[in-house]
């Protein structure tokens, strides 16, 4: 399954990821989602986001859980472009825990980026270079 993600993020757990449950406690998957998609855009487009003139921000998330995770697992997360509008991307990911076989999904969710005016809040389109870089992972655009 990971083949469907065109990217996939390393994503260690910490010790403090836990609940008193001994698992990954289910709000840190959300975390896990948001600190993929913000590295991975980092990393694929050479720039500090946070530096743009527009900001993504998290509209709308959601997660279905798999499988459970604990530390000292080692995760990575799944990358995938839903949706490219114009002034927000829909992204599916996946969480799979490594192990010694296959990877194990463990979640799957989405996240919705609508990237605004830093000081007006207002939807504004994609900057190209964000725009340029989720492109690539569009899944439509994606061998099956």
């Amino acid at each position: 399954m990971t083949q469907q993600y065109p990217v996939l993020w390393p994503m260690p757990t910490r010790w403090a990821d836990n609940d008193h449950y001994g698992h990954v406690n289910n709000v840190t998957y959300y975390s896990y989602f948001d600190t993929a998609v913000n590295a991975w855009l980092m990393a694929a487009t050479g720039t500090d986001i946070r530096e743009l003139p527009a900001l993504g921000v998290v509209a709308q998330t959601s997660c279905r859980f798999h499988g459970s995770v604990s530390f000292p697992d080692l995760l990575q997360v799944g990358i995938r472009v839903a949706r490219l509008g114009n002034s927000s991307i829909t992204y599916d990911l996946a969480i799979f825990r490594e192990t010694e076989g296959e990877p194990e999904l463990a979640a799957t969710g989405s996240f919705t980026h609508v990237y605004v005016n830093e000081e007006t809040r207002k939807p504004v389109p994609i900057p190209d270079v964000i725009r340029a870089a989720a492109a690539t992972i569009v899944a439509a655009e994606l061998p099956a």
